[in-house]
């Protein structure tokens, strides 16, 4: 790995949380691991993301992919802050990215939604890492940050910038030469009464700004999936 890649992934539309980590980082590039729009600040996060010009990569996740194809609340919401431009560029990202020997995914190599955590047997990390050639896989989605190696892998989950578990705060990783877990701390507080006042309709994502689930509470919830 020679590349210096800040790994950002499920920002959940939290503008205040990516604003906070882009102030920080430097990076040759930037990955956005998926789930970067569906929140409550879609349009204003997109942009951001664009405005990192060349550097930022994208990757489709799951509720990038449901927002704009499923017609609950949330994501009308989400769409309707959308030019059909967006919609379509947001809709043409890739599942995975190969990048300087690291395989970016969102949930597994190949499924967007598919959760494997720590508590995972190794037997289910064979399944869903076979066929992968490169030596780390980076991959989010259950909002959890760790550095395991995996059947035969090292596994990296960056953690979720805007959606956090354990400590409020945005989580991120850097990756090459060496690997880092990172975080960024920001007013969470502020951020959850600003989430609120866009009228997005999860409000227990804000709730989760304020009291983000512990490690324990992750962990034993992804079991029932």
């Amino acid at each position: 790995m020679e590349l210096t890649v800040a790994a950002l992934y499920d920002v959940h539309g939290n503008l205040p949380a990516l604003e906070a980590v882009l102030a920080e980082i430097d990076a040759d590039l930037v990955v956005f691991g998926g789930d970067l729009v569906w929140g409550a600040w879609p349009r204003e996060t997109l942009e951001l993301a664009l405005a990192l010009g060349d550097r930022a990569r994208f990757i489709r996740g799951n509720t990038d992919r449901t927002a704009l194809t499923k017609d609950d609340p949330s994501c009308l919401w989400v769409r309707a802050r959308l030019t059909q431009e967006q919609r379509e560029f947001v809709l043409d990202w890739p599942e995975t990215l190969s990048i300087d020997g690291v395989l970016y995914c969102h949930a597994t190599p190949r499924n967007d939604e598919e959760v494997v955590s720590p508590a995972s047997p190794e037997s289910r990390w064979e399944e869903v890492l076979a066929g992968v050639e490169e030596d780390v896989v980076v991959c989010g989605h259950t909002h959890l940050q760790f550095d395991e190696d995996h059947a035969g892998h090292r596994v990296v989950n960056p953690g979720s910038v805007g959606s956090p578990t354990v400590r409020a705060t945005a989580w991120w990783a850097r990756i090459g030469p060496e690997i880092e877990l990172c975080s960024t701390d920001y007013d969470t507080r502020g951020a959850a009464d600003a989430w609120i006042a866009t009228g997005f309709p999860r409000a227990d994502f804000a709730d989760e700004l304020r009291a983000p689930w512990t490690r324990e509470q992750l962990l034993e919830f992804l079991e029932t999936l």
